[in-house]
């Protein structure tokens, strides 16, 4: 077998980036606060969504 009949494959790792190592964002939450966040909308959706047109004077 000769060096010409020797087929090489790429290299598993070619051309990636890692973007997170470059960057850090200069706001930062824990992610307990975005779970109390979000249970805090859910709540007011969910009064808004069954007294709101109370709330509002709607008719």
């Amino acid at each position: 077998m000769s060096k010409q009949d020797k087929i090489s494959m790429p290299s598993s790792q070619g051309g990636l980036v890692r973007y997170f190592d470059e960057y850090r964002s200069k706001i930062e939450f824990k992610p307990g606060y975005i779970i109390i966040f979000v249970i805090i909308i859910m709540i007011l959706e969910i009064i808004l969504h069954t007294q709101g047109t109370k709330i509002l004077g709607l008719p």
